[in-house]
């Protein structure tokens, strides 16, 4: 039940309308991730990754598209950018809000909160493009 619950918030941060959101550049990121599932042992995580933050937006949302979820619109008030999405995988329901804070083209975080019936989540990915994919 834990995997399920952190495939479906990994993948909740990305609405259906993804065009919709701000573009970032493609190079090396930096991920900084922390995960709260209510138990008071939040699990950080930090990983790096040539990529393009949007084009993994842009698959995450046919994923989860894939997968039966259905995204609210996305908000807009200057760098904010909300959501939500609710989805039911192998019967379970589950509910999620999310914020992202677009501060340049180079750099994001997102903050999350999910609930899968009466337990919650929350997570914050804070996003930071440190430099050009290595050559090769």
């Amino acid at each position: 039940m834990k995997r399920l619950s952190w495939f479906v918030l990994a993948g909740c941060a990305w609405p259906a309308l993804a065009e919709d959101l701000p573009q970032f550049r493609h190079g090396l990121w930096e991920f900084k991730r922390s995960v709260d599932g209510g138990d008071g042992k939040p699990a950080q995580l930090t990983n790096q990754k040539c990529t393009s933050p949007t084009d993994d937006m842009n698959e995450k949302t046919e994923s989860m598209a894939q997968a039966g979820c259905q995204p609210s619109s996305v908000t807009r008030s200057g760098n904010l950018y909300s959501f939500s999405l609710k989805c039911t995988i192998q019967g379970i329901a589950i509910e999620s809000r999310s914020v992202i804070t677009a501060e340049s083209d180079s750099a994001y975080r997102v903050d999350v909160e999910s609930k899968q019936g009466s337990k919650s989540m929350r997570e914050q990915l804070s996003a930071r493009r440190i430099g050009d994919c290595p050559k090769g």
